[in-house]
Formats: C-alpha cells, sequence, structure tokens
C-alpha cells in the first residue's frame, strides 16, 4: 500500500526518480479506486419499470448513490491528474530521460502506446544526472 500511495506524498514533485513498482502500483490504485467508484455510480442508475404493454414507466432520474459517486470520482480524478504527471516524469527520469518526454502522450494513437512502453523499460543503474538510483539500498532518501 505504501508505493500506492507515495505519489501522493511527492504531490508535485518533479524531480528526482521513481522505480517502476511506484509507478505500477499507482497506476493499479487509480484504476482499483476509479472502478469501484464507477461501479457504484452505475448501482445509483434505477432499473426501468416495464408494463404490460412494454413501456418504460417510473421514475427514471439517476440516484442519489449515482450523483455522490459523480462528485467522489471527480474529486479523485483531478486531484490525481497532478501526481499522476509527477510519477510519469519522474518514471522518465529513473531512465535518463527528460521529462518532457511525457508530452508524446498528446500524439494520438502512438505517443500513449510509445509512453506505455517507456513505463516498462528499466531505469539506468547507478546514479544518472537526475539524482540517485532508488534501487540503491546505500544511496540517500528519496524523500532528501
Amino acid at each position: 500500500m505504501e508505493w500506492m500511495i507515495m505519489p501522493y506524498k511527492r504531490y508535485a514533485d518533479f524531480e528526482g526518480r521513481s522505480r517502476r513498482m511506484e509507478y505500477w502500483m499507482f497506476s493499479l490504485f487509480y484504476l482499483i479506486v476509479a472502478a469501484i467508484l464507477a461501479g457504484l455510480m452505475i448501482a445509483g442508475i434505477p432499473r426501468p419499470e416495464v408494463d404490460e404493454f412494454g413501456a418504460v414507466t417510473g421514475d427514471q432520474d439517476p440516484g442519489v448513490l449515482f450523483w455522490l459517486t459523480v462528485g467522489l470520482l471527480t474529486v479523485f480524478v483531478l486531484g490525481s491528474i497532478v501526481p499522476s504527471i509527477a510519477v510519469a516524469v519522474r518514471r522518465l527520469h529513473d531512465q535518463d530521460k527528460s521529462g518532457w518526454l511525457y508530452l508524446l502522450s498528446f500524439i494520438p494513437y502512438i505517443g500513449g502506446l510509445i509512453l506505455l512502453v517507456l513505463m516498462f523499460l528499466p531505469g539506468t543503474t547507478g546514479p544518472n544526472q537526475y539524482g540517485e538510483d532508488p534501487k540503491d539500498p546505500n544511496a540517500a532518501s528519496v524523500f532528501d
């Protein structure tokens, strides 16, 4: 769980390096929370009532649960934009690449695929221009 919330602790820290574990655990956490909230949102949509003639009757407006989870999902997504960009930039730094490569994600179709491949690649061993190796147990703490 520590790996999942570490990007929130380093909210707008675009300096330094992040391991693959930190990036992918954050991505997994984001996916799980979004899926749970989306499921609750869908659960808040009433089932249509159909009479004997096949006509839809009754109230079809979304319930309170729907609107509550829409609000929670909105807050979660907006609150996670900066940490998700920051952890991706730090992940690129771990490979000794510029964080500006994150802008590749704005190229339709191929940009996101290129960035996905880059997130799978291992980081450079030892220190690089962006800091100490986060896998090296003898290096300074990532929070120093």
